[in-house]
Protein backbone atom coordinates (compact mmCIF):
# COMPACT_ATOMS: atom_id res chain seq x y z
CA UNK A 1 0.00 0.00 0.00
CA UNK A 2 2.98 2.02 0.59
CA UNK A 3 4.30 2.22 -2.99
CA UNK A 4 0.88 2.73 -4.16
CA UNK A 5 -0.18 5.75 -1.95
CA UNK A 6 3.42 7.20 -3.16
CA UNK A 7 2.41 6.48 -6.77
CA UNK A 8 -1.33 8.01 -6.27
CA UNK A 9 0.81 11.16 -4.61
CA UNK A 10 2.97 11.39 -7.72
CA UNK A 11 0.19 10.90 -10.72
CA UNK A 12 -1.56 14.02 -8.57
CA UNK A 13 1.34 16.10 -8.57
CA UNK A 14 1.66 15.16 -12.32
CA UNK A 15 -1.06 16.05 -13.15
CA UNK A 16 -1.33 19.61 -11.17
CA UNK A 17 1.60 20.07 -13.67
CA UNK A 18 5.04 19.75 -11.76
CA UNK A 19 7.98 18.50 -13.41
CA UNK A 20 10.59 15.38 -12.59
CA UNK A 21 12.81 17.35 -11.01
CA UNK A 22 10.37 18.92 -8.32
CA UNK A 23 8.25 16.01 -7.88
CA UNK A 24 11.79 13.96 -7.24
CA UNK A 25 12.81 16.75 -4.61
CA UNK A 26 9.55 16.65 -2.87
CA UNK A 27 9.13 12.88 -2.53
CA UNK A 28 12.24 11.66 -2.55
CA UNK A 29 12.03 9.47 -5.34
CA UNK A 30 14.36 8.82 -8.14
CA UNK A 31 13.59 10.26 -11.64
CA UNK A 32 13.71 6.54 -13.07
CA UNK A 33 10.84 5.44 -10.98
CA UNK A 34 8.80 8.77 -11.73
CA UNK A 35 9.64 7.89 -15.25
CA UNK A 36 7.81 4.36 -15.21
CA UNK A 37 4.73 5.80 -13.44
CA UNK A 38 3.89 8.85 -14.99
CA UNK A 39 5.05 8.41 -18.92
CA UNK A 40 1.18 8.09 -19.82
CA UNK A 41 0.31 10.66 -18.05
CA UNK A 42 -0.49 14.35 -20.16
CA UNK A 43 1.72 17.15 -18.87
CA UNK A 44 1.45 20.96 -19.00
CA UNK A 45 3.67 22.55 -17.09
CA UNK A 46 1.95 25.14 -14.03
CA UNK A 47 2.88 28.52 -13.37
CA UNK A 48 5.43 27.89 -10.68
CA UNK A 49 7.42 25.58 -12.87
CA UNK A 50 6.95 27.93 -15.96
CA UNK A 51 8.54 30.75 -13.46
CA UNK A 52 11.42 28.06 -12.32
CA UNK A 53 12.23 27.34 -16.05
CA UNK A 54 12.34 30.86 -16.46
CA UNK A 55 14.27 32.16 -13.66
CA UNK A 56 16.92 28.92 -14.51
CA UNK A 57 17.30 30.19 -18.38
CA UNK A 58 18.01 33.62 -16.84
CA UNK A 59 20.55 32.37 -15.15
CA UNK A 60 22.33 30.56 -17.44
CA UNK A 61 21.61 33.54 -19.82
CA UNK A 62 23.37 35.22 -16.99
CA UNK A 63 26.17 33.06 -17.20
CA UNK A 64 27.04 32.78 -20.39
CA UNK A 65 27.11 36.78 -20.47
CA UNK A 66 29.62 36.72 -18.11
CA UNK A 67 31.73 33.74 -19.11
CA UNK A 68 31.61 35.71 -22.86
CA UNK A 69 32.46 39.22 -21.32
CA UNK A 70 35.70 37.48 -19.33
CA UNK A 71 36.56 36.17 -22.22
CA UNK A 72 36.58 39.03 -24.38
CA UNK A 73 38.51 40.67 -21.80
CA UNK A 74 41.06 38.50 -21.84
CA UNK A 75 41.19 37.52 -25.10
CA UNK A 76 41.83 41.66 -25.60
CA UNK A 77 44.51 41.65 -23.13
CA UNK A 78 46.28 38.37 -25.44
CA UNK A 79 45.44 40.64 -28.73
CA UNK A 80 47.31 43.42 -27.12
CA UNK A 81 50.44 41.50 -26.23
CA UNK A 82 50.68 40.03 -29.25
CA UNK A 83 50.76 43.25 -31.29
CA UNK A 84 52.75 44.88 -28.84
CA UNK A 85 53.78 48.23 -29.58
CA UNK A 86 52.39 50.00 -33.31
CA UNK A 87 55.72 51.29 -35.16
CA UNK A 88 55.50 53.90 -37.71
CA UNK A 89 55.89 51.26 -40.32
CA UNK A 90 53.44 49.28 -38.91
CA UNK A 91 50.84 52.40 -38.56
CA UNK A 92 52.01 53.33 -42.77
CA UNK A 93 50.89 49.94 -44.02
CA UNK A 94 47.64 49.73 -41.87
CA UNK A 95 46.47 52.83 -43.09
CA UNK A 96 47.47 52.12 -46.26
CA UNK A 97 45.28 49.08 -46.00
CA UNK A 98 42.16 51.43 -45.02
CA UNK A 99 42.52 53.66 -47.19
CA UNK A 100 42.77 50.90 -50.30
CA UNK A 101 39.22 49.02 -48.75
CA UNK A 102 37.83 52.56 -47.55
CA UNK A 103 38.73 55.31 -49.74
CA UNK A 104 38.08 57.65 -52.50
CA UNK A 105 40.70 56.68 -55.59
CA UNK A 106 38.58 58.75 -57.96
CA UNK A 107 39.01 62.39 -59.14
CA UNK A 108 42.07 62.61 -57.18
CA UNK A 109 40.48 63.47 -53.97
CA UNK A 110 41.01 62.24 -50.99
CA UNK A 111 38.22 60.61 -48.97
CA UNK A 112 37.32 58.25 -46.41
CA UNK A 113 34.32 56.65 -45.69
CA UNK A 114 33.17 54.90 -42.63
CA UNK A 115 31.01 54.09 -39.34
CA UNK A 116 33.69 52.44 -37.36
CA UNK A 117 35.34 54.48 -34.66
CA UNK A 118 38.19 52.25 -34.68
CA UNK A 119 38.78 53.20 -38.32
CA UNK A 120 38.18 56.22 -37.88
CA UNK A 121 40.59 57.10 -34.74
CA UNK A 122 43.20 54.99 -36.98
CA UNK A 123 42.84 56.73 -40.00
CA UNK A 124 42.97 59.95 -38.47
CA UNK A 125 46.15 59.35 -36.93
CA UNK A 126 47.47 57.91 -39.94
CA UNK A 127 46.63 60.85 -42.22
CA UNK A 128 48.54 63.35 -39.51
CA UNK A 129 51.54 60.99 -38.71
CA UNK A 130 52.36 59.37 -41.87
CA UNK A 131 50.89 61.87 -44.46
CA UNK A 132 51.40 65.05 -42.04
CA UNK A 133 48.13 66.91 -41.96
CA UNK A 134 47.21 69.35 -39.87
CA UNK A 135 43.42 69.89 -37.78
CA UNK A 136 43.03 72.23 -40.65
CA UNK A 137 42.98 69.79 -43.57
CA UNK A 138 40.13 68.05 -42.43
CA UNK A 139 36.66 68.31 -43.72
CA UNK A 140 34.45 66.49 -41.80
CA UNK A 141 30.43 65.27 -42.48
CA UNK A 142 28.23 63.28 -40.91
CA UNK A 143 25.62 61.15 -42.75
CA UNK A 144 22.38 60.12 -40.67
CA UNK A 145 19.16 58.93 -40.77
CA UNK A 146 15.81 60.67 -39.40
CA UNK A 147 15.92 58.63 -35.92
CA UNK A 148 19.51 59.76 -35.32
CA UNK A 149 20.33 63.29 -32.89
CA UNK A 150 22.40 65.40 -35.39
CA UNK A 151 24.08 67.59 -32.04
CA UNK A 152 25.13 64.09 -30.55
CA UNK A 153 26.35 62.60 -33.88
CA UNK A 154 28.62 65.41 -33.78
CA UNK A 155 30.07 65.70 -30.63
CA UNK A 156 30.51 61.90 -30.83
CA UNK A 157 32.52 62.01 -34.61
CA UNK A 158 34.62 65.38 -32.71
CA UNK A 159 35.46 63.57 -30.12
CA UNK A 160 36.41 60.61 -32.01
CA UNK A 161 38.80 62.96 -34.13
CA UNK A 162 39.46 65.30 -32.20
CA UNK A 163 38.03 67.85 -34.58
CA UNK A 164 35.99 70.68 -33.79
CA UNK A 165 32.43 70.71 -34.35
CA UNK A 166 32.79 73.87 -35.87
CA UNK A 167 34.43 72.34 -39.00
CA UNK A 168 32.19 69.84 -39.53
CA UNK A 169 30.11 70.82 -42.79
CA UNK A 170 25.60 70.38 -42.23
CA UNK A 171 25.29 66.82 -41.84
CA UNK A 172 23.00 65.30 -44.21
CA UNK A 173 19.89 62.69 -43.42
CA UNK A 174 19.17 59.96 -45.09
CA UNK A 175 14.89 60.39 -45.60
CA UNK A 176 14.95 57.49 -48.07
CA UNK A 177 11.79 55.19 -47.43
CA UNK A 178 13.83 51.82 -48.37
CA UNK A 179 16.09 52.28 -45.52
CA UNK A 180 15.50 49.68 -43.34
CA UNK A 181 14.81 50.81 -39.05
CA UNK A 182 17.37 47.35 -38.25
CA UNK A 183 19.97 49.52 -40.29
CA UNK A 184 19.14 52.83 -38.57
CA UNK A 185 19.16 50.84 -35.27
CA UNK A 186 22.44 49.59 -35.68
CA UNK A 187 24.77 53.31 -36.96
CA UNK A 188 23.51 55.47 -34.03
CA UNK A 189 26.03 58.14 -35.36
CA UNK A 190 25.41 57.32 -38.90
CA UNK A 191 28.64 57.52 -41.10
CA UNK A 192 31.24 59.82 -40.78
CA UNK A 193 32.64 61.12 -44.54
CA UNK A 194 36.70 62.28 -43.93
CA UNK A 195 37.56 64.84 -47.27
CA UNK A 196 41.37 66.20 -47.24
CA UNK A 197 41.63 69.90 -47.81
CA UNK A 198 45.10 71.06 -49.30
CA UNK A 199 44.77 74.80 -47.79
CA UNK A 200 46.97 76.00 -50.87
CA UNK A 201 49.40 73.33 -49.86
CA UNK A 202 49.88 71.26 -53.06
CA UNK A 203 51.79 68.68 -51.83
CA UNK A 204 48.50 67.77 -49.72
CA UNK A 205 46.38 67.83 -52.44
CA UNK A 206 46.58 65.49 -55.53
CA UNK A 207 49.74 64.96 -55.18
CA UNK A 208 49.41 63.39 -51.96
CA UNK A 209 46.63 61.71 -53.54
CA UNK A 210 48.80 60.23 -56.06
CA UNK A 211 51.63 59.25 -53.50
CA UNK A 212 48.32 57.31 -51.82
CA UNK A 213 47.63 55.62 -54.78
CA UNK A 214 51.90 55.12 -55.35
CA UNK A 215 51.49 53.28 -51.64
CA UNK A 216 48.94 51.48 -52.90
CA UNK A 217 50.03 49.64 -55.31
CA UNK A 218 53.89 49.17 -54.20
CA UNK A 219 52.02 46.78 -51.90
CA UNK A 220 48.89 45.18 -53.66
CA UNK A 221 51.64 44.63 -56.79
Amino acid sequence: MKLLSLKDEAVNYRKRGYSYNMISREMGLAKSTLSDWLREIPYKPNKEVIKRIGLARMKSANFRHNQRMVDIVAMKKLAKRDIGKLTKRDLWLLGIGIYLGEGSKLYEHIRVINSDPGIIKITMRWFREICGLCDENFSLRAYTYPDNNVKETIKYWSKITGISKKQFKTTQIDRRNNKSGKKKRKLPYGTLHIQIRSCGKKELGRSLHRRIMGWIDAVSS
